[in-house]
């Protein structure tokens, strides 16, 4: 009886922690002359560069300039970006005590003439309104937004990430995190006036840190600038490493690690208090012939439940993942476990063909 309420208590505790605060389109808020400038890192990102620049070129507010950085590509991503008609800046070789991404998106903020700075990951998918809905938004809200995008899958491998990306969305749904004074962004959308990003030295503020999204929006707090967060929904998308399994370890585990130091005790109470409910539940094959079969198996049916509910706001993920999500999980406990050894052992995280220092762990 124990272990089956242990199963449920985890399973209330995913709902405490969601919140659909979901970017919306907002219909009576009418703009003038705003200068949205995108700013694109970009490193070998010939293939997903095309989606979004052609997605820009469709949106219901056009952008004021749409800017580059070409991050030492060995593909064609600058060709591309050409052919779009971007502003294409190469970057130039990374400084001591910069991390490379850091560096990418503050030359790309030293091109910008725009007021506002719209951040975007090369991956990412726009809607033809989105563009419009995020800055009006970020009018409603004040301070600096960001999104946490809609998660399209399309190979089973990248199915895997069911759970990373379920506890992602904890991290920036709880409600714990609304006022912690580490809040973090997420890092794929972001959109900012140019006033609040000047007046915490944008990028330059961070740049040695790995986790650029969480401390630049800490950064934010520190400076009194509300850091709002919402869910991407139907206006903004991505389809993460879609390059294999290794990309996608390397993805998550460079940062599963280091990012739950930004939160707050309630939170990572509640997240801790989900995974073992979730981890309780999908042992019942375990003890099929004993009597806690029948209690974890109903726990784990709870938690299909739960993610088939959840995985509406949270992406595309078939039928057979969230039914078999010990899979996922098993997944989610090696990379864990890979992203220890890296912090604690290497000192070092892999990504993107670099092997790029720890920082800070404030």
């Amino acid at each position: 009886m124990a272990i089956g309420l242990l199963c449920v208590i985890g399973c209330l505790s995913g709902f405490l922690l969601f919140r659909k605060n979901v970017l919306k389109v907002e219909a009576d808020l009418i703009l003038h002359a705003v200068k949205v400038s995108v700013i694109i890192p970009a490193r070998n990102e010939a293939g997903n560069l095309p989606h979004l620049l052609h997605a820009l070129k469709i949106q219901t507010l056009e952008p004021y300039e749409i800017i580059v950085v070409d991050d030492f590509s060995e593909d064609d991503t600058q060709e591309v970006a050409d052919s779009y008609g971007a502003k294409v800046i190469a970057n130039t070789s990374l400084p001591d005590g910069w991390t490379g991404k850091n560096w990418a998106v503050w030359n790309g903020y030293l091109q910008a003439t725009g007021d506002y700075f719209a951040f975007l990951d090369a991956d990412i998918k726009l809607a033809p309104r989105a563009l419009e809905s995020l800055v009006k938004v970020r009018h409603k809200a004040g301070g600096v937004i960001s999104v946490v995008p809609f998660h399209f899958t399309v190979k089973w491998v990248e199915r895997l990430a069911l759970i990373f990306n379920f506890l992602g969305v904890f991290a920036f749904t709880s409600p714990f995190e609304k006022n912690n004074p580490q809040k973090g962004l997420y890092g794929s959308c972001i959109l900012t006036t140019r006033e609040d990003y000047e007046s915490i030295h944008g990028h330059e503020s961070i740049k040695s840190e790995m986790l650029d999204d969480l401390n630049l929006g800490a950064t934010f707090r520190r400076a009194g600038i509300a850091v709002t967060n919402f869910l991407g929904s139907g206006l903004v998308s991505f389809r993460m490493y879609p390059q294999g399994l290794k990309s996608q370890i390397q993805g998550f585990g460079k940062g599963a690690v280091l990012g739950t130091s930004k939160l707050r005790a309630g939170t990572v109470f509640l997240v801790a208090l989900w995974v073992i409910g979730l981890l309780i539940s999908e042992s019942f094959f375990l003890f099929l012939h004993t009597s806690w079969w029948l209690p974890l198996f109903i726990g784990y049916l709870l938690y299909i439940v739960q993610i088939f509910y959840f995985v509406k706001y949270v992406g595309v993920f078939g039928v057979i993942m969230p039914i078999l999500h010990v899979l996922s999980t098993l997944f989610f406990i090696f990379v864990m476990l890979y992203s220890i050894y890296q912090v604690v052992f290497l000192g070092h995280v892999a990504w993107k063909g670099r092997q790029v220092k720890v920082g800070s762990r404030r």
